[in-house]
């Protein structure tokens, strides 16, 4: 594989349902070699927290080992960094990390990264992938929706951005709140571009 794509930027933030970003590592660490740069936003923690009893360190090596422990995958695929370590490959274009992830996306962070603030390296590296014209997934979790969120989804769609709403379907009968989480997973593996034979598939 190519450098650009055995890399991958996987963020968590502060919406609920930070059992969809956690699975995605799992699923990812089961079905390829990609090396995961995993970021974690301060409201995820929390999330983290209240949603899992996970509480991450605030060192970014213990975090990568607490996050491989709770998740029962190999600490040597992933790379964990400060929301302020300017140093991260994810934080240059020269580095060759074209894909990223955003799952859960807080709708502050989608604001943040439709209009360019990178005032942290969440969403630094949103911005590099964007103007590396590399493949961004956002998979946001809010409800209702307002006008502001809508038109931050649209403004980014348009610039090539895959939203992929926590939107879990029903016609393949989940019996478990996971089989639910793993309906969203699916979709964000697939347009990843990754093989995975778990997949359950309309009509299979």
């Amino acid at each position: 594989m190519a450098l650009s794509e055995n890399q991958l930027t996987l963020a968590l933030t502060g919406a609920s349902g930070a059992t969809y970003g956690l699975r995605l590592m799992q699923r990812l660490a089961m079905v390829s070699d990609v090396h995961l740069h995993v970021l974690v936003s301060d409201a995820a923690r929390v999330v983290l927290d209240q949603e899992q009893d996970l509480l991450l360190p605030e060192d970014a090596e213990r975090m990568g080992t607490a996050l491989a422990g709770h998740l029962g995958i190999a600490e040597e695929g992933l790379s964990c960094y400060a929301l302020d370590d300017w140093f991260s490959p994810c934080a240059s274009g020269s580095a060759g990390i074209r894909s990223m992830v955003v799952i859960p996306c807080s709708m502050g962070t989608l604001a943040r990264i439709a209009t360019g603030t990178s005032d942290n390296l969440i969403e630094r590296a949103a911005d590099v992938v964007l103007k590396e014209r590399g493949q961004l997934i956002l998979v946001p979790r809010e409800t209702p929706l307002s006008s502001i969120h809508l038109e931050h989804m649209l403004a980014l769609s348009r610039l090539g951005v895959q939203i992929i709403p926590a939107m879990p379907g029903f016609y393949h009968r989940p019996e478990s709140v996971d089989e639910m989480v793993d309906f969203v997973v699916d979709r964000v593996v697939d347009h990843l571009g990754f093989s995975d034979r778990s997949i359950r598939r309309w009509g299979g």
